[in-house]
């Protein structure tokens, strides 16, 4: 019923630029903190950006300064911005969204299916 698609992944040189999207759709009454997460080979998910409701932000050192994380208008869409990209940065790119479905429910925990990055020359 809810749905999370991401979209902007690719193969990027270092130093590079990619900028990711994810629009979240189907029965949608509200929407909490939405965020990205990564994966590389081996590696257990991290996160990598979050971003409330009002718009208040968190990075972890690893991509601060690097990454920016935003939320469109309507605010059922982020994106990330992701500037001068390292080979480390390659993962598979999920992103996350608390969501309630009716006025009457909690925030239940959704995920998409992921977007590959790679950054190599």
């Amino acid at each position: 019923q809810v749905q999370l698609v991401e979209s902007g992944g690719g193969l990027v040189q270092p130093g590079g630029s990619l900028r990711l999207s994810c629009a979240a759709s189907g029965s949608i009454f509200s929407i909490n903190t939405m965020g990205w997460y990564r994966q590389a080979p081996g590696k257990q998910r991290e996160l990598v950006a979050t971003i409330t409701s009002g718009d208040s932000t968190y990075y972890p050192d690893s991509v601060k300064g690097r990454f920016t994380i935003s939320r469109g208008n309507p605010k059922n869409t982020v994106y990330l911005q992701m500037n001068s990209l390292q080979p480390e940065d390659t993962a598979v790119y999920y992103c996350n969204a608390y969501i309630a479905s009716r006025w009457y429910q909690g925030y239940d925990d959704y995920w998409g299916q992921g977007t590959q990055v790679t950054v190599s020359s």
